[in-house]
């Protein structure tokens, strides 16, 4: 009876580390399987012909070349909030003929309002939290001023800039595209918006004094890296190539290496906003990246 007694009470104990083990296993199953529950929504900003396509390098790179590019912006649809990254060219090109810049170097369309775009997500801009423009460019500012209620999330330099006089000299920004945003939230550095690591702005200054990309960590695509104007197109990142109306060429060429080096460590896949072939890539609204 004790001999029997014994090897059930060895079988009871095994079954018992056996159940242990398995939820432990269990256990570290589910922390590798935890979900961020982020949405990356893609939508058309409009689109810029490139005339003179020279103006994205230095040098006689691209001399007599033109190029169509796109001009997306992004819903990013997190457990805790939203954010709007970008919001496209101006409004006021809907229902309208492109436009030709007087120089005769852009040419840019757009052919739906921001409004009725993100109506086919189901929101509305009172539904966004936050606010943040890779850089204030007039063709990522556009519709900017739906977000009153938003946080703008800036890096301080390009905060700075956009507030100051020099910028209303130059034909590249319009300061009263991005007027109603007074919920600022300045940034020194990269910024974790959700603080779970899932939805990062990191600084990458050069193209204009505050430029700044988005990294995501989705759920099924893995790491994900838009360039912001770090590339316009994929020959620039092939070769390294800093447009000569860049506010700081040096500084642009240290952020090249630095988004570079991130983009290797995180595996991260890039897109090239503006360029045609990633935008195509991207699910079509209302399906969204996750």
């Amino acid at each position: 009876m004790k001999k029997i007694i014994f090897v059930l009470a060895a079988l009871s104990l095994a079954a018992c580390n056996d159940k242990k083990e398995s939820t432990n296993v269990l256990e570290e199953t589910v922390v590798e399987t935890k979900k961020n529950g982020v949405l990356l929504y893609t939508l058309d900003g409009g689109e810029v012909s490139a005339n003179n396509l020279n103006l994205f390098a230095q040098g006689e790179t691209y001399k007599g070349q033109a190029k169509k590019l796109v001009d997306p912006y992004y819903v990013i649809k997190h457990p805790l909030g939203t954010l709007i990254w970008d919001t496209g060219l101006p409004e006021g090109l809907v229902g309208q003929n492109p436009y030709t810049t007087p120089d005769k170097a852009f040419t840019i369309a757009r052919r739906d309002s921001l409004v009725n775009q993100l109506a086919g997500i189901g929101m509305k801009p009172s539904d966004i939290n936050y606010i943040a423009f890779s850089h204030i460019h007039f063709d990522h500012t556009g519709a900017a001023n739906y977000f009153g209620d938003a946080t703008w999330l800036v890096q301080t330099p390009e905060y700075e800039f956009a507030m100051s006089e020099e910028i209303k000299q130059n034909g590249f920004y319009d300061p009263s595209s991005y007027a109603q945003l007074k919920k600022v939230q300045q940034l020194n550095g990269d910024h974790d918006v959700f603080g779970d690591g899932s939805v990062i702005i990191k600084s990458m200054p050069g193209h204009t004094p505050g430029h700044q990309v988005l990294y995501l960590n989705m759920d099924i695509a893995g790491p994900v890296l838009l360039s912001g104007d770090m590339y316009h197109f994929y020959e620039n990142r092939e070769n390294g190539i800093v447009p000569q109306f860049n506010h700081d060429i040096p500084q642009s060429e240290l952020s090249i290496k630095a988004f570079e080096a991130f983009a290797t460590e995180t595996g991260a896949t890039v897109y090239i906003q503006h360029e045609p072939a990633d935008f195509a890539k991207m699910p079509i609204a209302p399906n969204a990246l996750n």
